[in-house]
This record gives C-alpha cells, sequence and structure tokens, in this order.
C-alpha cells in the first residue's frame, strides 16, 4: 500500500503549461542543483524509447538534493490530454513541462544551444544554472548516467 501510494503521489495529475521565457525561468531557479532538461513529443519514437532509462536514472538520484530532472513535451497544446495519459502510461516520476511556443521556435532553439538543429530527443545539462553538456539526440541509459555522475558533487 505504502509503495502505491508513493507512486500515486509521484505522478503529474496535469502538466504545466509555459512559453519558453517561463522555462528560462524555471531552469535558473534550480541553480543549487544538477539540472536534466529533456526535449521529447509523444510522437517521437527515439525520445519515448529512451524514456524508461530517464525514469530509472531519475529514481537512482530522487533523493538527492542536488539533482532534479524535467521532461519538457513539445506536443502541441491541443494534445495536452495525450501528454497526461502519456505519463500515467509509462510511469513518469519526472516534472513535465508542456512547452507551447512552436511559432517562435527558430527564437529559442539556438538561446538552449546554437548548434541544436531542432530535432529532439535532446537533452541539456545544467549545473549552478549554467549549461555545462548538450546531448543531440537519443542517449543510452549508460551516457546519462555517466553525464550525472561526473557533474553530480
Amino acid at each position: 500500500m505504502i509503495l502505491f501510494c508513493s507512486l500515486f503521489k509521484a505522478q503529474q495529475t496535469n502538466v504545466s503549461v509555459v512559453k519558453y521565457e517561463d522555462l528560462e525561468k524555471r531552469i535558473q531557479q534550480e541553480k543549487d542543483k544538477l539540472l536534466v532538461v529533456n526535449f521529447w513529443s509523444t510522437t517521437c519514437r527515439p525520445c519515448v524509447k529512451e524514456l524508461p532509462y530517464f525514469m530509472d536514472i531519475n529514481a537512482k538520484y530522487a533523493d538527492n538534493q542536488k539533482y532534479k530532472m524535467i521532461l519538457v513535451s513539445l506536443d502541441r497544446l491541443a494534445d495536452k490530454e495525450r501528454v497526461l495519459k502519456f505519463i500515467k502510461n509509462k510511469n513518469l516520476t519526472a516534472e513535465v513541462l508542456l512547452l507551447d511556443d512552436i511559432k517562435r521556435m527558430n527564437t529559442w532553439i539556438p538561446r538552449f544551444e546554437k548548434d541544436w538543429d531542432g530535432n529532439i530527443p535532446v537533452t541539456l545539462f545544467y549545473k549552478n544554472g549554467s549549461k555545462i553538456h548538450f546531448n543531440d539526440g537519443e542517449m543510452s541509459k549508460e551516457d546519462l548516467e555517466k553525464t550525472i555522475k561526473e557533474n553530480l558533487q
């Protein structure tokens, strides 16, 4: 019963819809942590494939006060209910935000990473509010954990 309650508590029942500026502020709020920010979509096969690795790693470091993971969905606002169902069905325990700012992609993508061509999945790592690593494309569980271990002190 306790396990069920903790799993239930960990799952989101709503998804915050944000614009780029909101996401940028959210990243800056986590200055004291190693922050893992993954951009994904429910319709992106490589994104969906790597999410179980992200959830395994998120569970492993969940009690570490110096660690935080945010999953940024690039699904359309009209698909918010699908995103919520996906969170529940895939048991996503990291915080999920829906970035509703598609019309300005050419503005905010280079602000995150000048070498990002707009394809997903993409994972960014921040430490002390500064970007320390950019991973373009699918990430293996080993690479994800290695990057976290190297930067989580």
